[in-house]
């Protein structure tokens, strides 16, 4: 018999595709585990970057630890479709691979439903930081994309989305930090800062806190649950601003070292430039 040349052979060895299933339950009930017995009050590790995207005027990647990826990108002052005051135009949008462990998210209209309250969201934590009397005649776009939802994807994204802003050169009166919160099921539990995806499946209330931490303002407030008196609510709150005053630090300094690589940057470039005089 011939041999058969476009054949694809396959491995030698094979496993069944339950067994990968199998370990990433495993490793997600790990992280749920690991997360219940922590301090509830522990913010989890941020990472930031500004200037990624070389096609935005401005950009952002924000990373939490447990599988939270967002990027974000500004563009503006642009000129408007039809006059009036400055206007600030948010998108929020997640990659259909953003679900835990690789699962694609659900489709429909009621993902789409949520990414446009998200975007609403995202334009209130956003408008009172922005000096839109500057652009009187312009218009300014965000445009958010959750790469991986582990959890707190929405207060990544304010975070996120005012460093791009920032990064475009956008007059800002404070960078916006959200902040988010949620409280297990249960009269004796309390709330927990910045919940992965397995808790803020399973809470009772969910509160996502956007501030100005230099002005000491608050710029949005999204809450949604029951089972929670107002002393409570009172709470979270106190513990949302206090969150956000300690991611400040991390997003200021990833701007300071935008503007280094640039300023770097250019004069290499002047350096290199031909013609140019040499000290």
């Amino acid at each position: 018999m011939p041999l058969d040349r476009w054949r694809l052979r396959g491995p030698e060895e094979s496993q069944p595709p339950e067994l990968w299933a199998a370990a990433g339950a495993e490793a997600e009930d790990s992280d749920s585990d690991s997360e219940g017995s922590g301090d509830p009050c522990a913010l989890r590790p941020l990472f930031a970057r500004a200037g990624l995207l070389s096609q935005a005027e401005g950009s952002a990647y924000v990373e939490l630890r447990g599988g939270t990826k967002v990027l974000c990108a500004a563009w503006g002052p642009r000129e408007p479709a039809e006059p009036g005051a400055g206007r600030l135009r948010c998108e929020f949008r997640r990659a259909p691979f953003a679900a835990r462990g690789g699962r694609r998210a659900p489709g429909g209209g009621g993902a789409r439903e949520e990414e446009r309250e998200a975007a609403a969201a995202l334009r209130e934590a956003l408008e009172p930081a922005v000096r839109l009397s500057r652009y009187p005649r312009a218009r300014l776009a965000v445009s958010a994309l959750v790469l991986q939802d582990g959890g707190s994807a929405l207060a990544a994204a304010i975070g996120a989305a005012s460093v791009a802003l920032a990064d475009a050169g956008v007059e800002l009166f404070d960078l916006a930090v959200g902040c988010a919160l949620s409280r297990d099921p249960g009269a004796a539990s309390g709330w927990r800062l910045q919940p992965r995806a397995g808790s803020e499946r399973r809470a009772a209330a969910r509160l996502t806190v956007a501030a100005l931490p230099a002005l000491r303002q608050v710029s949005a407030l999204l809450g949604a649950g029951r089972g929670a008196d107002p002393e409570a609510w009172g709470q979270a709150l106190r513990l949302g601003l206090d969150g956000c005053h300690r991611l400040y630090p991390a997003l200021r300094h990833c701007l300071l070292r935008a503007a280094r690589r640039r300023r770097g940057k250019r004069g290499t470039e002047t350096a290199a430039a031909p013609g140019t005089a040499q000290t």
